[in-house]
């Protein structure tokens, strides 16, 4: 059956007297397309500002909504055909893809090849688009860690056959993405593996042991990289003169911004900070924007929609253990790690929370493979749930 009729089957054939079970989650769905097109708004509202100055007068005001329109709908189209295809299918081509993900974090760091932008080799060229192989390898580690529990199940707690293969996977595809470099995304893509491991039930002190371990080398990371380590130390105390005014340029005029929503904000497209004084306003710190011209009310609005979000996501993950669906389980529950994660350290960074890092919003950054990515991911936790809801009427998929 396809996808389509998988939506609509359940709308006109209710038995009298019985009420229906809806064919998926309508309100995760809402959730999403809501978040999708709030993204596409503030993008908007971002970046029009951004033709007047050099960097982007050859540019247009329109240039950037325009693009991240067009990759939402190249997300919307993937992320129906990823929902089309079964979980079981998905869980057969969880090492092709995994290793596809490695294979292009191999070619990114190319000469020649990859794409270099301010000394970060990240992005694949592919014509009128850049392609970021770190962004597939989100969704890849999601699939490859829900079935590595899967397959692994009687081994988690055991070092040689359980903790050692993923600890030597999570290294290798760690040093790919040092090499770029991109901490952040390694960072996520830590969370999602653990993440999943411990919701597995791995072994408690090999957990400990990995957590140690990962803890210890993202601090050695932080400490032998001078400028790491200076961004470290600018986050504790953005206001000093020497910092406001050089590496925490950027989160002194966050929190600018942030003060000027106060509650309600200043109003929709009326943000200041976005004129030139905020860098990456329609990336890393649309927060901001949103906290400007919205306030902390939008702020929080937000951040409750993204709570929600992975609230749902843990709940059709338990739903489909208990069905004993552990893999698609593993998934739904990994995506929600995967959020959860990444949207508490772009809004930390925002807030002065956590350090600067280089990480998006999911689905309301602009970004290409971000945004696509994001719903590919989405449309997986879509299909779990849906492969649920048929369960519980009796039919096998």
């Amino acid at each position: 059956m396809s996808l389509f009729a998988e939506l609509t089957s359940g709308v006109n054939a209710v038995r009298p007297g019985r009420t229906a079970l809806p064919t998926f989650d309508r309100a995760l769905l809402s959730v999403t397309l809501m978040l999708t097109l709030f993204g596409l708004l503030m993008v908007y509202s971002a970046s029009i500002a951004l033709a007047d100055g050099p960097r982007y007068e050859s540019y247009g005001r329109y240039y950037f909504v325009i693009r991240h329109g067009l990759f939402i709908a190249v997300g919307a189209l993937m992320a129906v055909f990823a929902a089309s295809i079964p979980m079981r299918v998905w869980q057969k081509l969880t090492i092709p893809v995994f290793v596809l993900a490695i294979l292009l974090l191999i070619v990114v760091l190319i000469p020649g090849i990859g794409r270099e932008v301010n000394g970060a080799r990240r992005w694949l060229p592919l014509g009128i688009i850049n392609f970021q192989p770190s962004e597939l390898m989100k969704v890849a580690m999601v699939l490859y860690a829900a079935d590595y529990t899967v397959r692994k199940q009687e081994y988690l707690q055991s070092f040689l056959r359980g903790f050692l293969p993923m600890a030597v996977a999570l290294g290798f595809v760690g040093v790919l993405l040092l090499m770029e470099p991109d901490l952040g995304a390694f960072m996520v893509i830590v969370a999602i593996a653990v993440g999943i491991l411990f919701i597995g039930g791995i072994n408690g002190k090999l957990f400990s042991a990995l957590l140690g371990i990962l803890v210890g080398s993202f601090l050695l990371l932080i400490w032998i990289s001078p400028w790491r380590r200076e961004r470290l130390f600018v986050y504790l105390d953005p206001w000093n003169p020497d910092n406001a005014y050089g590496s925490a340029y950027q989160l002194s005029h966050s929190l600018i911004a942030l003060g000027r929503g106060e509650w309600f904000g200043v109003g929709l497209g009326s943000s200041v900070e976005k004129l030139h004084y905020l860098p990456e306003a329609h990336t890393d710190f649309i927060v901001a924007v949103i906290g400007e011209e919205l306030g902390f009310v939008g702020v929080s609005a937000l951040v409750l929609t993204f709570a929600f979000l992975v609230w749902r996501s843990f709940s059709i993950g338990r739903q489909a253990i208990a069905m004993e669906r552990i893999f698609n389980g593993m998934v739904a529950q990994g995506v929600a790690v995967w959020f959860g994660v990444q949207t508490f350290i772009n809004i930390g960074v925002v807030l002065g929370l956590l350090p600067t890092k280089g990480l998006t919003l999911p689905l309301v950054s602009y970004g290409g493979s971000g945004i696509v990515m994001n719903l590919v991911a989405l449309a997986l936790l879509l299909r779990v749930d849906i492969e649920n809801r048929q369960m519980m009427r009796g039919k096998r998929t």
